[in-house]
């Protein structure tokens, strides 16, 4: 039996991450997430693939969802989302990736703050309310925070927050996204 921790130096395989999102030796489309070098439509999870949380046997495995639209503004988000739906996943987030490729996201449900730390890049963040009772569930934006910068440690946590989208850096600018805005998740 294979250790999740195998670097295939044995069997002669090239090395890989595994799904622990260290290393980069995981293709970006197993993961749901690019590199940044790829457009997010060309990954298998913007193609409607079987993106993950963390990668096998971490996290749980959860599905991506299809994407994130704010509703209010007619705008997208995210082409593609990866759920983080473990506490495993989401205490990882995006840790140990290069990037986030134009139109991805991380989506953390029931989660009301988030962390910076060890991340190699800067992001935007939404934070979302519990679902609506409309019929698409859409989430009311209760705080943004754009540019959040590597390194900087913990984000203080939300009052009223169910759920943070964690996508590139300049998506809330672009989609003119702002608090009491309703986002739907496909």
């Amino acid at each position: 039996m294979t250790s999740p921790f195998d670097t295939g130096a044995a069997s002669g395989e090239p090395a890989t991450d595994r799904g622990l999102g260290i290393g980069g030796g995981e293709p970006a489309a197993d993961r749901g997430l690019g590199t940044g070098g790829e457009d997010a439509t060309t990954s298998e999870a913007a193609a409607g693939g079987t993106a993950t949380d963390r990668g096998p046997g971490v996290g749980g495995g959860a599905p991506a969802s299809r994407g994130a639209r704010n509703q209010t503004r007619n705008t997208e988000l995210a082409a593609s989302l990866e759920v983080a739906s473990s506490l495993w996943a989401k205490f990882m987030g995006l840790m140990g990736r290069p990037t986030l490729a134009r139109g991805a996201g991380l989506w953390l449900p029931e989660s009301n703050g988030i962390h910076m730390m060890f991340m190699r890049f800067p992001i935007d963040a939404i934070f979302l309310g519990k679902p609506t009772t409309s019929p698409n569930g859409a989430r009311p934006v209760v705080a943004v925070r754009p540019n959040l910068r590597a390194w900087t440690g913990l984000v203080p946590l939300i009052r009223g927050a169910h759920g943070v989208l964690e996508l590139p850096i300049g998506t809330i600018e672009a989609s003119a996204t702002q608090v009491g805005d309703l986002v739907t998740l496909d």
